[in-house]
């Protein structure tokens, strides 16, 4: 009886639920820590048209501190030039006047 019931329960015991999302959810996870770990470790142009290019970590990690034992207010200064260049908005255009003023 109890080899019976072992059979029954193992061919009509249903596949776990989100087994196929879980599967999906580690691909995507994969995929991201590539993108991640060439983003990472890569040179790259970030933004060709501004200028800015997107160095591996460490090399960052590298040049900054030889940059703030030099001299902190300078490279201070320095890169919040290299900020506000990043993610400069031009400002809006002047709105027409209206043809009744």
């Amino acid at each position: 009886m109890a080899v019976l019931v072992w059979v029954m329960y193992h061919f009509t015991r249903p596949a776990p639920l989100g087994a196929n999302r879980a599967e999906e959810r580690r691909t995507a996870l994969r995929e991201l820590r590539a993108e991640n770990e060439d983003k990472l470790n890569n040179y790259a142009w970030q933004d060709q048209a501004k200028g800015i290019v997107r160095l591996p970590i460490a090399e960052a990690m590298r040049l900054m501190e030889s940059e703030w034992r030099k001299d902190p207010v300078a490279a201070r200064s320095n890169l919040m030039q290299r900020v506000d260049k990043a993610y400069y908005v031009p400002p809006k255009p002047p709105e027409k006047p209206s043809a009744f003023e």
